[in-house]
C-alpha cells in the first residue's frame, strides 16, 4: 500500500510510474481527499485545543460552548472516518510502482525474455497432451471429478499420485538441503486481514475462495497460494535485524476460482480450482530485494536443471506484472503437445509495498525503524511439473519414464506404463 505522503512528495513522478500499470485513477481526487481529510484533522484539533481551554478555565458561563464544541467535533469526527475511508480504499487498490528495469507494456505480449535453457526434445511421434497420456494410463480422472465436486478438479490415482507426491517431496527437499529455505507447514485458512496484507484484497476479492465460518471468528478464506499466509507471518512485528534474511518454504494446495479465465485451459491440468504448489517466501532488508530476486529465481530454476525439463526465463512487462510486484520474472516449461513454453514458477520482488500493508518492520544498521522487503516464488507448481513430465518423458506406447533424480522417491522404479 502507497504512503499519502509519499504520493503528495512525489506525485508527478508517483503519476507517471502508475500510469504504467494501466491502471484508470483519478489522481486529482486523491490529492482531494487527501486535503479534506488534512483540513478536517486541523480543524478538529483547533476546536480540541479551545475545548481544554475553556476546561482550564472553569468558568460555568463557558460550559454550553463547550458542548457545543464537543458536538462539532463530534461530526468532524464522523466526517473525517468517512474521508479517510474512502482515501484508504483507493490507495489499497493502486498496484505498486514497477522498476526502472520493468520493460513497459500493456499486457504479457510485452514480456521480454531473457533466456532459454535445455534442448526441446525431437520426438519420431507425435507427442499426447499430458490429460491424454495421464486417461491412457487410467490415472487421471477428470470425469469423476466433475462427477463429485465440479469442472476444473481431477482425480490423480496410482503411480501418477505417486510422482506427484515425489515432485513435491523432491522440491522440498532441494530447497531445504540445498537452497537454504527453512520448511514450513502453515494453515490453510487466513483471515481477511491477512489477504490484505499480501494484496488478494479487496482488489481480487471474486477470485478467492471464503469459507461460512463462525460470524464470531470474523472472515476467512482458503489461502490461493501458500505465499499469503507465509508472508504474513511477520505481520505487525519489528524484526531483529540479526534474523533478517527469513527464507522459508511450504508445500500446500491452494485454491483459486480463476475468475475471468473462462474458456482459457479447460481441458487437462492446466487451470484448475485446487493444485499443489511448493511456495519459496523471502523477508530481506529491503535495499536486499533485487538481489534476493536472483537468488531465489535461480533456486526455482535449479529444480527444472535437475528435472532435466527445457524452460525459459522472462521478465514480465508493467502490464503483465502482479499486483503486488515491483518486478517479476517467470519461468515458463516447454510443452511439448502445445509447441510452447508455460508458466511453471513466477519468483516476485514487492519492495516494501506488502510489509506497509502488514505493518512488518525492522531497525536497520543505523537503528532506524523501516519496511522490511518481501519476496514471493513458486518452486514449483506441482501440478505443472507433473504435467512437463508426463508430456517431455513420454514414449511413444504411451509410458512415462521417470527422471533420475526422482527415483529414489519412487522405489527406483524406471517408468510408469500402461496396467
Amino acid at each position: 500500500m502507497h504512503s499519502i505522503k509519499d504520493i503528495r512528495k512525489n506525485f508527478e513522478n508517483f503519476k507517471k510510474l502508475i500510469k504504467l500499470r494501466n491502471v484508470n485513477l483519478d489522481f486529482e481526487n486523491i490529492l482531494s481527499l487527501d486535503e479534506k481529510n488534512r483540513n478536517l484533522i486541523q480543524e478538529k484539533e483547533s476546536l480540541e485545543m479551545e475545548k481544554k481551554n475553556i476546561s482550564k478555565n472553569k468558568d460555568e458561563k463557558l460550559f454550553a460552548k463547550s458542548k457545543e464544541i464537543s458536538s462539532k467535533i463530534d461530526d468532524l469526527n464522523s466526517e473525517q472516518s468517512l474521508i479517510k475511508n474512502q482515501l484508504n480504499n483507493i490507495l489499497s487498490s493502486i498496484p505498486n510502482i514497477p522498476l526502472a528495469d520493468v520493460p513497459h507494456g500493456i499486457n504479457e505480449k510485452d514480456n521480454k525474455e531473457i533466456q532459454k535453457i535445455g534442448d526441446v526434445n525431437k520426438f519420431n511421434f507425435k507427442p499426447k497432451s499430458h490429460y491424454e497420456i495421464g486417461e491412457k494410463l487410467n490415472m487421471l480422472d477428470f470425469d469423476l471429478a466433475t462427477k463429485t465436486t465440479g469442472s476444473r478438479f481431477v482425480f490423480v490415482k496410482d503411480k501418477l499420485a505417486s510422482l506427484e507426491r515425489a515432485i513435491s517431496n523432491f522440491m522440498i527437499d532441494i530447497h531445504t538441503k540445498i537452497n537454504g529455505y527453512t520448511e514450513i507447514s502453515p494453515p490453510l485458512m487466513v483471515t481477511d486481514d491477512t489477504m490484505f496484507g499480501t494484496g488478494q484484497l479487496p482488489k481480487f476479492e471474486n477470485d478467492q475462495f471464503e469459507i461460512k465460518f463462525d460470524e464470531k471468528e470474523g472472515r476467512k478464506f482458503l489461502i490461493p497460494t501458500a505465499e499469503v499466509i507465509l508472508t504474513n507471518m511477520v505481520k505487525n512485528q519489528i524484526i531483529n535485524l540479526n534474523s533478517l534474511p527469513i527464507r522459508v518454504v511450504a508445500s500446500t494446495p491452494c485454491f483459486r476460482k480463476e475468475a475471468g479465465s473462462y474458456g482459457k485451459d479447460t481441458k487437462g491440468m492446466i487451470r484448475q480450482h485446487q493444485f499443489y504448489k511448493v511456495e519459496l517466501v523471502s523477508i530481506v532488508e529491503n535495499d536486499k530485494c533485487l538481489d534476493e530476486l536472483e537468488r531465489m529465481t535461480k533456486s526455482a530454476t535449479m529444480i527444472l536443471d535437475k528435472l532435466k525439463l527445457p524452460y525459459r526465463k522472462i521478465i514480465l512487462s508493467t502490464g503483465d506484472m502482479g499486483f503486488s510486484a515491483e518486478k517479476t520474472y517467470d519461468i515458463e516449461v516447454w510443452l511439448p503437445s502445445e509447441e510452447k513454453y508455460r508458466e511453471i514458477s513466477s519468483c516476485s520482488s514487492c519492495g516494501t509495498f506488502q510489509a506497509r500493508r502488514m505493518k512488518a518492520r525492522y531497525k536497520n544498521k543505523d537503528n532506524v525503524t523501516d519496511f522490511v522487503g518481501t519476496l514471493n516464488g513458486s518452486g514449483l507448481a506441482v501440478g505443472r511439473t507433473l504435467i512437463a513430465i508426463l508430456e517431455n518423458y513420454q514414449t511413444e506406447d504411451g509410458s512415462v519414464l521417470i527422471p533420475d533424480v526422482l527415483k529414489p522417491y519412487m522405489d527406483n522404479i524406471d517408468k510408469i506404463s500402461i496396467n
